[in-house]
């Protein structure tokens, strides 16, 4: 995983390049706007648990197939696994968020994520509706103006917006 930084070095270093002025501007705004970031992930880290919870439970309701007998979310366990994975992919927006870069998303977590889902049987269809639900929510939660760094922060709403569409196309 690599932070923005390292990222930036790393391809300049790969094509014997030094940072360019266009690079060095990108990261220095980054570093202006890191306080807006932070409050983000902290307003979505301290609100993780209604996220998931509130998610799920509008899944279940526009989805009730999930929950009856038969269905991938039925039983106590099934279900526990269920919010369970949406916590994980949740936590990992947050770093990716955090370092300003979705390596850590795409390594830890999506890697592998669909291929697991169609071993278990996992409407990926579904993980993503309920990833679209946490985006929403997360998203609201992370933009609302009280008690935050002002300024304007829809640059930063869309990259976390990103990083949560990227969780449903990996899973669906």
């Amino acid at each position: 995983m690599f932070d923005a930084f390292t990222k930036v070095v790393s391809q300049a270093d790969a094509r014997g390049e030094f940072v360019s002025t266009g690079q060095i501007d990108a990261l220095a705004a980054m570093v202006a706007e890191s306080n807006k970031r932070i409050d983000a992930v902290n307003r979505i880290t301290g609100n993780a648990s209604t996220i998931v919870a509130n998610a799920a439970r509008s899944l279940f309701a526009d989805q009730p197939q999930l929950i009856a007998p038969g269905g991938n979310a039925y039983t106590s366990r099934r279900m526990a696994a269920c919010l369970r994975d949406m916590e994980i992919i949740l936590r990992y927006v947050t770093y990716a968020t955090f370092a300003g870069d979705a390596s850590v998303l795409d390594d830890r977590c999506l890697n592998g994520l669909r291929e697991t889902y169609l071993a278990l049987g996992t409407p990926g269809a579904s993980v993503a509706v309920g990833v679209q639900k946490m985006k929403d929510a997360a998203i609201a939660i992370a933009n609302d103006p009280n008690g935050i760094t002002p300024g304007d922060c829809s640059s930063l709403m869309s990259e976390i917006g990103g990083y949560f569409d990227r969780a449903a196309a990996a899973v669906s």
